[in-house]
């Protein structure tokens, strides 16, 4: 009896295309290749919006930021969707007897949550917001970042990552025209936001003005600054300032600091990112701290 040559070659394609499906969704969770452009990804519809989120919700995503958070005594989880894949990358053991429920669930499905452009590697945690912290509990610290209306979540984020670095002992913003705590600025972070206070006020000259009874001295950054940073820094306690790229520092921030300084660059272009200025700035800072 003859074989049906036909039938077996189309299982076995079949069995291929469905081998390289999980490799490419694999791939895309470990955010190795790009999540395609909404035009190609039909399960998604082109209006697609970011869901609606109570105050007291926060959904995190990427495979740093969930760990951390994971690891974070602090943070309060609610629910975790996760891959089979990214569970087995987290190392979860047994789902059932994790302290919060656990969904399993393809990468379409968090697509459909969290839109075409976040890399989510195959988890998304959702939690409550860390807790609030008061500036009385910096008294101990020795350097602290504060920021100016710098509005984007991914360089806020940035300068997290770069905080925990250098061991800053919190960041500081406004409540109004700064990034909450969310999905985007924790991915950003990689992981940081869980290991430093991220604190948002009302009036950064008031917040300027209690640090100084704190002990700090607070130096703006600014491009015109009357001299280098290295050679403003003084006592043993420092809180940096930076304003936004477009508009740096406001008038009343630059008028309640301890001093401005400047980052003397010798090359053709004379500014950074907001990001990359602040990490010059807290090195300059720590060497000085600890002369």
């Amino acid at each position: 009896m003859s074989k049906d040559k036909s039938g077996d070659k189309s299982a076995k394609d079949s069995h291929y295309a469905t081998l390289r499906r999980a490799h490419r969704d694999a791939r895309r969770e470990r955010g190795e290749i790009p999540t395609p452009r909404p035009d190609k990804r039909r399960k998604i519809p082109s209006n697609w919006k970011p869901p609606a989120l109570a105050p007291e919700q926060v959904l995190l995503y990427g495979l740093h930021t969930v760990r951390a958070a994971l690891d974070n005594p602090e943070r309060t989880v609610v629910r975790l969707s996760v891959t089979q894949n990214a569970a087995a990358r987290l190392e979860l053991g047994d789902p059932s007897a994790l302290p919060f429920p656990v969904e399993i669930v393809t990468p379409q499905d968090l697509d459909r949550v969290l839109g075409p452009d976040a890399i989510h590697q195959g988890v998304m945690l959702e939690t409550r917001p860390l807790p609030h912290r008061k500036l009385e509990a910096l008294s101990d610290c020795q350097l602290i970042l504060l920021l100016d209306q710098v509005t984007d979540p991914h360089n806020v984020g940035a300068i997290m990552r770069s905080a925990v670095a250098f061991e800053a002992g919190a960041l500081i913003t406004t409540m109004r025209h700064s990034p909450t705590e969310s999905g985007v600025l924790a991915k950003s972070a990689s992981g940081a936001l869980e290991f430093i206070p991220y604190i948002q006020i009302t009036n950064l000259a008031d917040t300027i003005e209690e640090l100084h009874e704190l002990g700090f001295q607070t130096i703006g950054l600014d491009s015109e600054g009357p001299q280098p940073l290295e050679d403003t820094f003084s006592g043993e306690k420092i809180a940096l300032v930076l304003g936004s790229e477009g508009k740096g520092l406001r008038q009343k921030t630059r008028q309640t600091v301890t001093a401005l300084a400047r980052l003397d660059m010798p090359g053709a272009i004379k500014s950074l990112n907001v990001s990359n200025a602040a990490a010059i700035a807290m090195y300059a800072a720590r060497q000085h701290l600890k002369a």
